[in-house]
């Protein structure tokens, strides 16, 4: 079994020794991604409009 101190590294060095930058989005742990703010969005205006119908719905039944 080796005996590794340091992980391998994700990229493959360039050719003058220095890293080459990845180049798929990599996930920032501070940040959230921004299909969550879209979910958000959506699911505050879907309840929203929900709402609204159960609303317009109790006010129709009250006037009869």
């Amino acid at each position: 079994m080796h005996d590794h101190t340091a992980p391998a590294p994700s990229t493959p060095p360039a050719a003058d020794g220095a890293p080459v930058a990845p180049t798929s989005r990599r996930f920032v742990e501070n940040k959230p991604p921004r299909g969550l703010y879209v979910r958000v969005f959506i699911y505050v205006v879907a309840t929203h409009a929900l709402l609204a119908f159960m609303s317009l719905l109790v006010v129709i039944a009250k006037s009869r």
